[in-house]
């Protein structure tokens, strides 16, 4: 286990031949800017440099780097280089040329979602890594994710055989029963992985610029290698890789030409924290708190539904003002002064522009010290009746007479 200051074309050649079982790349991306960033106490900044002479000058530091990590390969070795937009395009085509069209093995979407108005145009919410091998004798691990909720699979699980016409088909007993096959591990990973970006507050984030979960990485090791492996990062930053590679029990070596780097790496390899997704763990139907009702009030009023709120179900905005509209709906069993108590207490740290109440029963209306009179009349609170209530008031009145 090994950390090395210094460039990594210098350090590259200081390594021996064939010594390495993964070589993970998160190089610069050719952004032409600083990057910079502070961490959660503003105690520290990190930064590092991304601006280059021409595109030409890049592409040539990236192949070099490439040429020596394929040096120090072993036979059964393999390569994943990260990048995003700005020149993933132009780093397919050298991989091509360093480890060969036919070492290609998958190009890896990593998606997740994340805020931002930046610019015009689509949000971007995706990165790519790039999956080559040394040679076609290489090491691979097959990793397995659950099945879909539209999986059939109890028909997954039956036997198949084809006919005589070539058409694949259920196979059967001599009794015409269908043959139930073997126990099904689930769902080969795909080259399109749903991991999360870092939270701003998860624990492991440690403020270094463009810092990849270890999530992530971990997925990526477990992959290509095995226990007791060498893995080789040449731009390791925090050192994301490293601690990846020692919680699963692999050897690492990484280089970065930052003192900070190095030594924010080695803190982190002392404490080993990773974050938890709770995302993966329940997947994302568990964070779905409004029932199909209240979504469709929602989607009605054109708001969009807000989760895990207390007092907010959603917001909607207007044209005419940038800060939102609350909504609440009310629930059941909950008189109409107790929902619009929590819809005034959670809209006033949003500093929200008007809340809209959503009547949904005909439970007390109003409070002991409080008339239904005051509850409509508050300013800036708009209360209004779901479908189905305004119908059951409508239809029960003693003047409606049978058609």
């Amino acid at each position: 286990m090994t950390l090395i200051l210094g460039n990594s074309l210098e350090k590259l050649k200081d390594l021996n031949n064939e010594t390495v079982d993964l070589v993970y790349l998160d190089p610069p991306y050719f952004t032409q800017k600083t990057h910079s960033l502070k961490t959660r106490d503003n105690s520290k900044q990190y930064e590092f440099e991304d601006v280059w002479e021409s595109l030409q000058e890049y592409l040539g530091f990236i192949k070099v780097c490439l040429l020596e990590c394929k040096r120090v390969l072993k036979e059964t070795g393999s390569v994943f280089l990260h990048c995003d937009k700005n020149a993933a395009h132009y780093l397919r085509v050298i991989l091509d040329e360093v480890f060969g069209f036919d070492n290609f093995q998958s190009e890896i979407i990593w998606a997740y979602r994340r805020w931002s108005n930046s610019k015009k145009g689509l949000l971007n919410s995706h990165q790519t890594i790039y999956f080559y091998s040394k040679t076609p004798n290489f090491s691979f691990n097959t990793l397995y994710s659950d099945y879909s909720p539209t999986t059939n699979v109890d028909q997954i699980l039956q036997e198949r055989s084809r006919s005589t016409n070539g058409k694949a088909e259920y196979r059967r007993d001599v009794a015409g029963n269908i043959v139930m096959g073997k126990e099904k591990k689930g769902v080969p990973l795909s080259d399109v992985w749903n991991i999360p970006y870092l939270n701003p507050k998860a624990n492991e984030r440690v403020g270094y610029p463009t810092q990849k979960p270890i999530l992530l990485l971990e997925q990526i090791i477990k992959i290509a290698t095995n226990e007791n492996d060498l893995v080789l990062d040449p731009f390791c930053g925090s050192g994301t890789s490293l601690v990846a590679a020692k919680l699963l029990n692999r050897q690492f070596i990484g280089i970065d030409i930052s003192s900070e780097a190095i030594k924010l790496s080695e803190e982190r390899l002392n404490q080993g924290i990773r974050t938890k997704s709770f995302l993966l763990e329940k997947g994302e139907a568990d964070y779905i708190e409004k029932t199909e009702k209240e979504l469709g009030i929602l989607k009605a009023i054109g708001a969009v539904p807000v989760q895990r709120n207390s007092g907010i179900d959603g917001f909607r905005w207007t044209e005419q003002a940038e800060r939102p509209i609350s909504i609440r709906i009310q629930k059941p069993g909950e008189s109409l002064s107790q929902a619009k108590s929590k819809l005034k207490i959670a809209s006033k740290t949003k500093n929200c522009l008007a809340m809209v109440l959503v009547r949904t029963n005909n439970i007390e209306t109003a409070s002991l010290f409080e008339s239904f009179e005051q509850i409509e009349s508050e300013e800036n609170l708009l209360i209004i009746d779901a479908y189905d209530l305004l119908i059951d008031n409508w239809t029960t009145r003693p003047v409606l007479g049978v058609l």
